[in-house]
Parts: structure tokens; C-alpha cells; sequence
């Protein structure tokens, strides 16, 4: 652990300094990531279950696309392929953007959008979960598709589903690493470059390891928390749904 302490090569900071501005990226794009997920997996997962139309076609085109690419691909394909594809203005904006925003902008858009893609199935799974009466019950008090989706079905869904999405988001967590193929210095990347300055690899892999397993461990606890305060009162009780 000495190492941490220890003066960088340029003199102007510790080691120490440089873990601790890895982790501050490595959470914000775990948490940004988070929300993008949640927002547009929410509204793929609600268009998959809507009945007939094309919104649970092209959801599931959505859904196939982003889950069976690997995300590598992905994280390539917003830094490299996806400036050239915009118009030209645009594309050279993106380009010209100052670092680390330049890498960390599309690696935000593609941890969100990855991650989207299996929240979408969670979430089509939790309401898909629920007795169709409900719908049948909302329908007959005048409850539009708006005020049945928000206001029955994906409260009780999301209670349902919880315990996935704890592991969502522990996942995207150590899916930020990623990041670091298209140059954001999150935590991984910080260590591998205390590990060229220092040949310690040791010390410097073992102290992002136990980082990333507090991040869990906080993680868990926090999703935790929320599924036992959140969680359905037949479900607490060992009891099924009728």
C-alpha cells in the first residue's frame, strides 16, 4: 500500500491522487450509464408488451441488436465508426471534443444503450409477470394505456424485478473498464499505468481490486436496501400472486 503514496513521475501529484480521479470517472459513467439504461430500457421493455403495432417489433430489433453485439464492438463502433456516419459538421465537433470528454461522452452513450437492451427484457418480464386481470380490471375503470402503464403495471413490476436490476447494476460497474480501450483513464486504466511507471503490478491491480469489490459490496447493499423497503407484501411473505 506504500505505493499509494508515493510521488508520480511528473512530481505534481501521489498515486493515490490518480486512483482516486479513476474511481470519480469510473462512478460517474457507472451512474450516468445507470440512468440512461433505466430511462430507455424502461420504454423498450413497455413497447415490447404493447399489443400488436410495430413498437414489440422493432423494440425486440433493438433489444437483439445491442444484446448480441459485444459491447467492445459497441464501444468501438460510437468512438470510431459513428463521427464518419453524422454529417460532417457534427461527426468533426464530436472529433474535436477536449479529452476525457471525448472518450467519456460515447462511452456513456454506449454503456446506456447496452445496458438498455437487457433491462428491456427484465422489465417485459415483470410486467408480463402480472395477471393479465389487472389490465382487464384498469381498462373497466376508464384507466388509459398512459395512466395503466404508470400507475399499475410497472410499479408492481419494478418490485418484481429488482433483484435482476441489482445485478444490472453492480454489472455496469465493472463494464466501464471498457472504457478504457477508446482512452478514458477510469480505474482500470489507472492502474495500468501505475503498473508501467512502476512495475508493481501487485500493489497496483490489488488496489483497483479491492476498489471495484467496495463498489460492489456498496452496491449490493444499496439495492438491497431499496428491494426489502420496495418488496411486494405476498412476496415478503413466501406467498405467490393470485
Amino acid at each position: 500500500m506504500s505505493l499509494l503514496f508515493e510521488t508520480t513521475p511528473d512530481g505534481a501529484s501521489r498515486y493515490i491522487d490518480w486512483i482516486l480521479s479513476g474511481l470519480a470517472w469510473t462512478v460517474s459513467l457507472a451512474f450516468g450509464a445507470w440512468a440512461i439504461s433505466l430511462v430507455v430500457g424502461t420504454m423498450i421493455g413497455v413497447a415490447r408488451t404493447l399489443p400488436g403495432g410495430i413498437w414489440p417489433r422493432l423494440g425486440r430489433v433493438y433489444v437483439e441488436a445491442f444484446r448480441n453485439i459485444p459491447l467492445l464492438v459497441q464501444m468501438f463502433f460510437w468512438y470510431f465508426v459513428l463521427p464518419e456516419l453524422l454529417p460532417e459538421r457534427l461527426g468533426l465537433a464530436i472529433k474535436q471534443m477536449d479529452p476525457p470528454w471525448s472518450s467519456f461522452v460515447p462511452a456513456l452513450v454506449c454503456l446506456g444503450l447496452f445496458t438498455a437492451a437487457r433491462i428491456a427484457e427484465q422489465v417485459r418480464a415483470g410486467v408480463q409477470a402480472l395477471p393479465a386481470g389487472q389490465s382487464q380490471a384498469a381498462a373497466a375503470l376508464g384507466f388509459g394505456r398512459v395512466g395503466l402503464y404508470r400507475q399499475i403495471l410497472l410499479p408492481q413490476a419494478f418490485r418484481i424485478i429488482l433483484p435482476t436490476l441489482t445485478n444490472e447494476f453492480m454489472t455496469i460497474f465493472k463494464n466501464t473498464s471498457v472504457a478504457l480501450t477508446i482512452g478514458l483513464v477510469e480505474l482500470t486504466a489507472t492502474a495500468r499505468e501505475i503498473n508501467e511507471n512502476t512495475f508493481r503490478t501487485f500493489e497496483a491491480y490489488g488496489v483497483v481490486t479491492l476498489v471495484y469489490l467496495v463498489i460492489a459490496l456498496l452496491a449490493w447493499s444499496l439495492m438491497y436496501w431499496i428491494e426489502r423497503a420496495t418488496q411486494l407484501p405476498s412476496l415478503a411473505s413466501g406467498g405467490g400472486r393470485k
